[in-house]
């Protein structure tokens, strides 16, 4: 079985080459993870929004965000169940209060949300069997994916003790607990019902006014004709979305409109760029320590072609073997990121595949730069 020149060439300088791994994988490292902080920036942006049982959305134009919504009024809801093929209409109330840890009575905000208790339009089960209990007066449910800032309600809770708190001056009781997890807008979340998230805050808000106006369609419906009749019928303090432009939009606003999106981006490219200086380097030095042997293969018969296919063969090489530890390092450092952060960090097909060809484009990229030096490989200048 024949060896490679070119795997030859590079395990002839250990060192050399075990520095090249590292840096290669340093480079991947730095681009899993901020590809990972920005997915899962996205991720959490719209878990919220995957959830909601809803075809079609009604939001204030002022709105930017979930974390900065502009109410709008109520009767637009109602006014959307007059449109043939809609079935049900459900007003969603959002708002931020200072939750007070109920071991340290330190606070925090955490997103407040109220539903219709009578009509769940959240399609998680921990919530739908707990709907009795945010009917009674100042009862909530806690997000057990919170982050441990708020205290040791989920540790309390599973051991039977009776756990209360304040917020927005009330005190709070919490009767069960729920799977959402947190967001960069959001460290945490509660659910009650209307009545108790209208009490909770109605020194500051409007009890005619809702957040997000969510519509169900009769099953088998084209939703978008529904919404061309929406859109010309309701009036323009109302936008309405589909589904997947309602999940745009919240990406939208992190992507476009903060400096988020761009940094993790910006982070990439750098790890890119770090990756690329370090092959280049060792790619150029191994071709210029290896000129005479270039050379007398040139003075052989062996062509041009032949010497470049060695450089570009040691640059896949490097790609592959250094893609595989900085894969595995960075798969590790993910799971101690979620764990630490409370955020949908997490490898996936598309960013491993996205990285390596990255990688492969990396190492190949430096190995075009670098094979100008084998111009100098003259067997009349050599010898």
């Amino acid at each position: 079985m024949k060896i490679p020149l070119a795997w030859l060439q590079l395990t002839h300088e250990k060192v050399r080459l075990l520095v090249a791994l590292a840096g290669i994988s340093f480079a991947n490292i730095l681009m899993f993870m901020q590809f990972g902080f920005r997915d899962a920036l996205f991720a959490s942006a719209v878990v919220l929004h995957n959830q909601l049982e809803g075809d079609i959305f009604l939001m204030s134009p002022e709105s930017n965000a979930l974390i900065a919504m502009a109410s709008f009024s109520k009767r637009r809801i109602y006014q959307a169940l007059g449109v043939q093929g809609v079935a049900s209409v459900h007003p969603l109330y959002l708002d931020f209060a200072l939750w007070k840890n109920p071991e340290t009575n330190a606070t925090r905000s955490i997103m407040v949300i109220g539903i219709n208790p009578n009509e769940n339009i959240l399609k998680i089960p921990a919530i739908e069997s707990n709907l009795d209990k945010i009917k009674l007066s100042d009862v909530v449910l806690f997000d057990e994916r919170s982050r441990p800032e708020f205290g040791p309600v989920v540790e309390w809770f599973n051991q039977g003790k009776t756990v209360t708190t304040e917020a927005v001056g009330r005190r709070l009781t919490v009767g069960g607990l729920f799977p959402l997890g947190a967001s960069f807008g959001a460290d945490g979340n509660i659910v009650t019902s209307d009545l108790n998230f209208i009490r909770m805050f109605s020194k500051t808000r409007d009890p005619s006014v809702i957040d997000v106006g969510v519509i169900k369609i009769h099953p088998g419906t084209d939703p978008q004709p529904i919404i061309n009749v929406l859109r010309e019928q309701l009036p323009n303090d109302v936008l309405v979305l589909s589904r997947q432009e309602f999940i745009d939009f919240e990406k939208s606003y992190w992507q476009e409109s903060t400096a988020i999106g761009f940094i993790f981006s910006l982070g990439a490219g750098m790890g890119f760029i770090v990756g690329m200086v370090i092959v280049y380097q060792i790619l150029y030095t191994d071709v210029s320590d290896h000129l005479p042997e270039y050379a007398t293969l040139k003075a052989m018969g062996y062509k041009s072609s032949y010497l470049l296919k060695v450089v570009f063969q040691e640059a896949i090489i490097l790609a592959v073997v250094g893609y595989i530890p900085g894969f595995l390092l960075s798969t590790a450092l993910y799971s101690v990121t979620a764990d630490s952060t409370s955020l949908p960090v997490q490898m996936d097909a598309q960013k491993a595949s996205l990285v390596f060809n990255l990688t492969l484009v990396m190492c190949i990229g430096s190995g075009v730069i670098a094979v100008r030096r084998l111009d100098a490989a003259d067997p009349a200048d050599i010898f």
